[in-house]
């Protein structure tokens, strides 16, 4: 079999949720080859890896409040693994910080990132990092790493049959995946609701919420301040496929999930092509001139929005409920605060959208990369806290976040069961919503285990503080029924081309869609739409070279389909 062949095998199996180990996870020959793609071969890492050393620096692929000295790192330092995880977080921007990071000389000792083809071709064509192919073949040794279903390593392996990351945040069993958490939605405030005399039926269709938005517009919150009828947040740091304006575009049949691609019959539609995107920013842009959106909203950042949400500021939120941020509802008893009022509503019908667009794939494949860099001293911690973290254990998510059962929290009856926090002195801080507090118990390093449809701890908690916690898993599970989430094709799965348009020209359609979804939410009048529209679709060719992306992926995806047909 080809590598072409089995990644097309793996990719068809993920597709019927039924992919099995039958290819063969052998790496035979690889740790006796010299990397293609590195300046140093598997016989330098097994030399690094004898240093013995107990501790090393994890760069973290993304913005985070850093407590080195928190509960959980003590007892991987004090107790198991016997590991003194050092964390390190990116400020700003993660791929502009990978690029720097780079180019001066790479990161210490791991990376985790979450996955991204960008990401990855930029650590392979560094030179910097090291092949590890060889560790999961080490049941002896490292049984967690062994542990790693085989059908993803096949996915990673390069045309020389190397490896050059550790997956983490996977499924633990591909025929029978976890749904996923399902966030992004419409969520509105029931007490402004009711002061508008409307119900939620009255929100099933776009005409009922702009009328809701206009009365909302009439109320005040609880200082005397004019509410903002409706907000979102435009985060700097999302992506095409998770922003909150893909509520709306979902609402408008525009599919962001999986690359943004959806097959239609024998065709493939892009985000960017489908003419209902340019109709949902006409609606929002017209909401807009009508002070009927935060007349902030590009601009607020992260914490401005969360306040606002939180001091009953908004009505009626479009997108992800982490963005609203879960504490404005977990850490209440009752209805004393304005977060108590959120509720998810079902997308509001668009006249003429006959099917919701796809705004979540679930995917069994790996979502997270850690990367050892060739230059560690440490290779030998580095594989032994992952070894430890990926046991295939249906808790293992849990114990990764908040330590082993009967540490800080424990089984209320069985193993697989409802369970709740022990240590007070841990819930207070874990529960308070305060970053800084929260850091000193635990990093929430959850991403480097993987995951069971077996066991979820936040859908099984008899104990998450305060009785709005319950409000998130409702919130979740009603999403996840409204048929804006599928499970992931072959076409999903798709790698770029190392050194190819899609490659070169990924961030730059990404900046393109930032710069340009502002631009038509604040044009000022129809005639200026038009122009910034017009805009956005030269910027997409002539800087993004759209076409020419298009037409590499649908090359990528028949060379994978002809391969697998050729097995």
């Amino acid at each position: 079999m080809t590598i072409k062949q089995a990644r097309l095998t793996a990719l068809a199996m993920t597709a019927l949720l039924t992919i099995v180990s039958g290819c063969s996870g052998s790496n035979s020959g690889g740790g006796n080859t010299k990397a293609s793609n590195s300046g140093t071969g598997n016989k330098s890492a097994t030399t690094q890896g004898a240093s013995g050393s107990t501790s090393f620096n994890l760069w973290l692929g993304w913005t985070a409040t850093i407590n080195n000295d928190s509960l959980v790192q003590k007892y991987w330092r004090e107790e198991e693994p016997g590991v003194d995880v050092k964390l390190e977080a990116t400020q700003g921007d993660a791929m502009t910080a990978l690029n720097l990071k780079i180019n001066t000389g790479g990161f210490e000792d791991a990376a985790i990132f979450s996955r991204n083809e960008t990401v990855k071709s930029a650590m392979r064509r560094s030179k910097q990092v090291l092949p590890v192919e060889q560790y999961f073949d080490m049941p002896d040794k490292y049984p967690g790493l062994a542990a790693i279903p085989k059908p993803y390593l096949e996915l990673m392996k390069d045309e020389d049959g190397h490896i050059w990351s550790i997956p983490t945040w996977f499924d633990q069993n591909p025929e029978a995946p976890w749904p996923g958490w399902a966030s992004q939605g419409w969520f509105v405030r029931t007490d402004v609701l009711e002061k508008t005399g409307m119900t939620r039926a009255d929100l099933s269709t776009l005409d009922g919420v702009e009328a809701f938005l206009k009365k909302a517009a009439e109320q005040k919150d609880a200082s005397g301040k004019t509410l903002l009828p409706m907000s979102f947040l435009m985060d700097t740091n999302d992506s095409l496929g998770w922003s909150d304006e893909n509520a709306v575009l979902t609402a408008f049949g525009v599919s962001t999930g999986g690359n943004g691609i959806q097959k239609q019959g024998d065709e493939f539609l892009f985000a960017y092509d489908n003419p209902n995107y340019k109709a949902a920013y006409q609606w929002m842009n017209k909401l807009y001139r009508e002070k009927l959106i935060d007349p902030e909203v590009v601009t607020n950042k992260g914490e401005q929005y969360i306040e606002k949400n939180k001091s009953g500021r908004v009505a009626l939120n479009a997108g992800s409920f982490w963005n609203i941020n879960a504490t404005a509802w977990e850490t209440l008893d009752g209805p004393t605060e304005p977060g108590w009022f959120y509720e998810v509503i079902p997308f509001p019908k668009v006249a003429g959208v006959e099917k919701l667009g796809i705004n979540q794939v679930t995917n069994p494949n790996p979502g997270y990369d850690v990367y050892i860099s060739q230059k560690t001293k440490n290779l030998e911690a580095i594989l032994k806290f992952l070894d430890y973290s990926l046991q295939p254990k249906a808790e293992q998510q849990q114990v990764m976040s908040e330590g082993p059962a009967g540490k800080y929290w424990d089984w209320v009856d069985q193993p697989l069961g409802k369970w709740k926090f022990t240590d007070e002195t841990y819930k207070t801080a874990r529960n308070s919503g305060d970053a800084a507090q929260k850091s000193k118990v635990t990093p929430e390093l959850y991403m480097t285990s993987s995951y069971s449809n077996k066991w979820y701890p936040w859908w099984n908690t008899e104990d998450g503080g305060k009785a709005g916690a319950a409000k998130t898993i409702q919130f979740t599970e009603a999403i996840g029924k409204m048929g804006t989430i599928r499970v992931a094709e072959p076409y999903d799965l798709i790698e770029v081309k190392q050194g190819g348009v899609w490659e070169k020209y990924s961030l730059e359609l990404e900046n393109i869609r930032k710069e340009y979804r502002a631009k038509l939410l604040m044009a000022g009048d129809d005639a200026k739409f038009e122009a910034e529209w017009n805009g956005f679709q030269e910027a997409l060719e002539k800087r993004g070279h759209w076409s020419e992306v298009k037409a590499e992926w649908l090359s990528r995806y028949e060379e994978e389909m002809n391969a697998g047909s050729q097995k």
